[in-house]
């Protein structure tokens, strides 16, 4: 049984973003050095958020639990803000680096646009984020012993692998979202991606009451999705032609 659950999560955390990168990502050697990258950034600052949290811990009164709770979500919240700030420190590198490629070019355009360096940085971000939510947890996965034997919630697995593959995809849409307001100077977008992400951050807070932190996370993930969808050019007459298996206008024009 435990096997199974190990195996389980394993796919439910991180099978979309899998898929993303095999289909997508794979096979554009830009694209992986851009994902790569992405994911060394978030790293970077998960590394910036440790240390401030180790230097706090260390000099407050450790057995004093309501500031440690305290400190519990300040943490939280510093690594969200963090993390903000240095998806924004690699959006320049990347705009930087973009022009560069444009200039090396023979035609003078870059051969990937901003929208698809920001899908591709966001899905570097989400793995990353995601292997450190849960590498650990799967590590004990495999037993020995039952998940809940001693009247905690058997669920425990299951919903942090869903929550888990929810950040990943948040974080690939929030990134599309991030590079869009910052290229069209609406720094509204950038505000609310911000707000979703302390908010999705704050819902684990919840836990182990996991239906209220599960359910709003994936309501979020549907609007951003969605939202993510729009900006990026796509339609619903696109949708449409997708559902359907058909081809756009523009495709069977070119083709014939």
């Amino acid at each position: 049984m435990t096997v199974a659950i190990f195996f389980g999560c394993t796919f439910i955390a991180f099978g979309p973003a899998f898929a993303l990168f095999v289909f997508t990502i794979a096979r554009d050697p830009l694209r992986v050095i851009i994902l790569i990258a992405g994911a060394f950034f978030w790293l970077l600052s998960l590394l910036m958020s440790s240390l401030v949290w180790f230097i706090i811990v260390k000099a407050t009164n450790p057995k004093d639990l309501q500031v440690q709770k305290a400190l519990l979500v300040f943490g939280a919240m510093f690594s969200v803000v963090l993390q903000e700030l240095f998806r924004f420190a690699y959006y320049k590198l990347l705009r930087k680096a973009n022009e560069g490629l444009a200039a090396l070019s023979e035609d003078g355009q870059s051969p990937i646009s901003v929208q698809q360096m920001a899908y591709v940085a966001g899905l570097g971000f989400g793995i990353m984020s995601g292997a450190f939510s849960m590498v650990n947890m799967l590590t004990v996965t495999p037993g020995p012993g039952n998940v809940g034997i001693y009247g905690d919630s058997q669920y425990y697995f299951l919903c942090s692998a869903f929550m888990t593959m929810v950040v990943t995809l948040l974080q690939t849409f929030w990134s599309v979202l991030f590079f869009h307001g910052c290229e069209s100077r609406q720094w509204w977008e950038i505000l609310l991606v911000v707000v979703t992400h302390l908010l999705v951050s704050g819902l684990t807070f919840l836990n182990p009451l996991y239906e209220g932190s599960l359910l709003p996370a994936y309501a979020i993930l549907v609007i951003v999705s969605v939202w993510a969808y729009f900006i990026s050019g796509g339609s619903l007459q696109n949708l449409h032609n997708f559902i359907t298996c058909k081809k756009s206008d523009l495709i069977t024009e070119a083709v014939s």
